[in-house]
This record gives C-alpha cells, sequence and structure tokens, in this order.
C-alpha cells in the first residue's frame, strides 16, 4: 500500500506543479472584467499551490515514517496561508500573482530542504518567518519616505565599505571570504544585502543624469565593488553585480553601445579571472570535459547530471534518490535534486514559475513612471533572473559552476531574506504605482 502511495503522487504532484505552471502564464493574458476574473485565477492557483505541497509533504511523510513532516507541513501551511491571506489585507493592490508564485517557490524550497536535512528545513523557516516580518514593512516604509533619491553616493560607499569590511574581517567559507558569524551559530553573508543597496544606487545615480561622464562615474563605483568581491574570491556575486550594472546602464540610457563594452569587458574580465585564479581554472576543466575527470575535478557537476539523468520525467519519488551523493547538494545543487526525485517536468515547471516572475517583474518596471523607481525594479529583475541562470545552468553543466543558491529554494538564510527583501520592494513599487494611478 505504501508503495502505490508514493508511487502514485508523485504524478499527482507532477500534474499539481503543471496547471499552476500554466496559470502563472495565463494571467498575462488580457480580459475584460479584469478584477473578477484575475481574482478566480488567484484563487485557483492558490488550489493547486497547495495541492502541490499536500501531496509533496504526505509523500514524505508516507516514505519515511517520519511523523514530524506532518508537524513541518501544518507550520508551513499556516506561514504560506498567512502571506496570501495577510498581505492582501494589509495593502490591498499587491500584486497577487507575484505573492502567489513567491509561495509556491518557498513552499518548494522548504519541502525539499526537509527532505536533504529536516533540522536546516526548521531553521530555513525560521528565517523565512523572520524575513516577512522585516519584508511586510519594506511597502509601508516605500509610501512614506520621498528622501531615497538623494542617497545615491550614500549607497555607493556604503555598499563598498560593507565588502570591504568583509574583505578584511570576514571568514573563509569553501574558500571565499564571504560571511560572518554573529552569535556563535547565526551566519550571513553580505554581498547578498549589499545587492540591494547597489540597485539603489545605480538607480540614483542614472534615473535623471544618464551622460556618458555619469556612466563613467557609476562604472568607477560599480567596479570597485565587483573588484573587492574577486578579491574575497566571491566570483559568483561579482558576476551578478557585473551584469547588474551592465543592464540597468543599458536600460537608463538605450544606449546598446554600452551593452557591447559590458560585454566585452566581462569576456575579458572572466579570461583574466580564469588565469589568476585555480579554482576557476577547475571549474572551467569540469565544465569542457566532466567525464574525463569523474572522481576528483569533475564529481560534483557529474553527480549531479547523473541525479537528473536518473529521475527522467516524473522523477523516482521523494526520499528514493541519493541526492546526499552531490556535494552542497541543499545549497549549490537543490535543483538537481528536485530533478531526480520529482522529475524533469517539476524541474521545468519551477524555471518557468521564476521566468513567470521575471516577466511580472519586468511588466511591473514598465508600468511605473517615475524613472528612480522603474530602474530599480529593472535592476532587481535583471539580478534574481540572472542568478536562476547561473545556479541551474551550473548544475546542468551549460556553464561552468559559480557556487550562487537558488533563490527561495536552496537552503541560506542570506539568500532567502534578500530575495523576499527584493520582491517586497517590487511589490512597494507596484502598490505605490497603483496608489498615484500610475505615476509611482
Amino acid at each position: 500500500m505504501k508503495e502505490y502511495i508514493t508511487e502514485l503522487s508523485k504524478y499527482g504532484i507532477t500534474a499539481c506543479m503543471l496547471i499552476y505552471t500554466i496559470s502563472s502564464y495565463v494571467c498575462f493574458i488580457p480580459v475584460k472584467e479584469k478584477r473578477k476574473e484575475n481574482i478566480g485565477l488567484y484563487i485557483f492557483q492558490c488550489v493547486f499551490l497547495f495541492m502541490t505541497q499536500l501531496l509533496c509533504f504526505a509523500n514524505l511523510t508516507v516514505a519515511s515514517g517520519n511523523y514530524e513532516y506532518i508537524f513541518l507541513y501544518v507550520f508551513v501551511q499556516i506561514f504560506l496561508l498567512a502571506i496570501i491571506a495577510m498581505v492582501p489585507l494589509i495593502y490591498e493592490t499587491v500584486n497577487r500573482f507575484l505573492l502567489n508564485n513567491m509561495c509556491m517557490l518557498l513552499g518548494t524550497g522548504l519541502c525539499i530542504i526537509s527532505r536533504l536535512s529536516f533540522k536546516k528545513s526548521v531553521k530555513q523557516y525560521i528565517i523565512a518567518l523572520a524575513s516577512l516580518t522585516i519584508s511586510l514593512m519594506i511597502p509601508y516604509f516605500l509610501s512614506r519616505v520621498h528622501f531615497l533619491k538623494k542617497l545615491t553616493w550614500v549607497y555607493g560607499l556604503v555598499g563598498f565599505g560593507v565588502l570591504s569590511t568583509v574583505l578584511l574581517l570576514g571568514e573563509i567559507t569553501h574558500g571565499s571570504k564571504i560571511t560572518f558569524t554573529m552569535f556563535e551559530n547565526i551566519t550571513f553573508q553580505p554581498s547578498e544585502f549589499v545587492k540591494i543597496i547597489f540597485v539603489f544606487f545605480l538607480a540614483g545615480a542614472l534615473w535623471e543624469k544618464r551622460t556618458f561622464d555619469r556612466v563613467a562615474l557609476t562604472a568607477v563605483f560599480a567596479g570597485a565593488h565587483v573588484i573587492v568581491l574577486v578579491l574575497s574570491k566571491d566570483l559568483g556575486s561579482a558576476l551578478i553585480f557585473f551584469v547588474g550594472y551592465v543592464f540597468v546602464v543599458f536600460t537608463a540610457t538605450g544606449n546598446i553601445l554600452y551593452l557591447l563594452l559590458g560585454a566585452a569587458g566581462g569576456s575579458g574580465a572572466a579570461y583574466a579571472a580564469y588565469k589568476i585564479f585555480s579554482h576557476v581554472q577547475t571549474r572551467v576543466l569540469a565544465w569542457r570535459d566532466p567525464w574525463s575527470h569523474l572522481t576528483d575535478e569533475s564529481w560534483s557537476i557529474t553527480q549531479s547530471l547523473f541525479a537528473m539523468g536518473s529521475g527522467s520525467w516524473f522523477g523516482m519519488g521523494l526520499l528514493k534518490g541519493n541526492p546526499k551523493s552531490i556535494p552542497y547538494v541543499d545549497q549549490d545543487f537543490i535543483f538537481s535534486s528536485i530533478c531526480e526525485e520529482l522529475g524533469v517536468i517539476f524541474g521545468v515547471c519551477l524555471i518557468l514559475i521564476t521566468l513567470s516572475c521575471f516577466i511580472n517583474i519586468c511588466k511591473i518596471a514598465v508600468e511605473v513612471k517615475d524613472r528612480f523607481y522603474q530602474l530599480i525594479v529593472y535592476g532587481i529583475g535583471i539580478m534574481y533572473i540572472f542568478q536562476i541562470f547561473l545556479t541551474v545552468g551550473g548544475g546542468m553543466n551549460l556553464i561552468p559552476l559559480t557556487g550562487v543558491t537558488l533563490p527561495f529554494i536552496s537552503y541560506g538564510g542570506s539568500s532567502c531574506m534578500t530575495t523576499m527583501m527584493m520582491f517586497f520592494i517590487v511589490q512597494g513599487i507596484y502598490i505605490r504605482m497603483q496608489q498615484e494611478g500610475g505615476k509611482a
């Protein structure tokens, strides 16, 4: 009986996820009675969101025989229900589809992390709860504060100062100096929080003046951020900051020459990093020919590819795979774990949901009239989707590994908190736009 339940549930999980994914794109189709239809679609999404969660945790409970999963399931569902019900009550004009997608990603992440380590999932849940408490204040703050445009160079100096402090005093994690530890057991990664400050700096520098001199001055500050990250050997974050800068400049100026110069500069910097850093050479070697170095340099990526291949379309079922054979699976390779046990279809749906988030963010940016806030939304969207590309692409061996997390899915408190804050910044700007008749 147990085998029948676990076997059938994986098809149900895939079906629910597929229906939810389709609905996340249906919301972009214009309708005449927009308000009424959207609320119906929103409720429809919620049904399949919670059905996916129910089937995943039921599968975990039955397969493991561990009833602790039931208690975690209850707490996670209360948390997700609180977001879905409470946020629209506090902020009536919130973008509910972006909110739903965030909940689906959070719920999936907590479920997969609990499968890998129950203790870590409890910790991640507490961090997610704290993140929501902080993030709920952001839309209110954005609607009341009107001096954010005046702090441009403060953002730049604070961001550079924080990253420099990490370079000098930070702790080494996996070969990179990227973390601080507080109260003996609370570790956080400052560069994740600096991403938000960095976006505000770029928007403040370029919303009004878009001359060559201003772009060049902005490049000096942005370059200083990237150089410090490179010296800290946090190359994944350095790449995200660089790409964020290039695309925000292009968005602000509309000059394709800046995009081409950014591509050329990025290619040169990547080649220099390859020549300077031995771990970059190792990752490139593993990317180019993983099967020739199966037991050493390529161990992580080959195990990741084996996991994806063994999962097939519908997955092996939760707790039936061997994801723990992949190093750092709960952080860098969690997408591979998802494909192994929940299937490639589920993994593709997950990518499509993140892409739906990006499209939604870009749609909001297009509608925002205030150039400062528009660039903030664009910057957040670009950094978000590029980080997903780095994580998923690295795990699939499309690109060399960069060691960055999958937002909302991977284990990591700093990543979870900053991504939620970024989503609520977008929500805050959207809410302000709705309140001011599209002039936010």
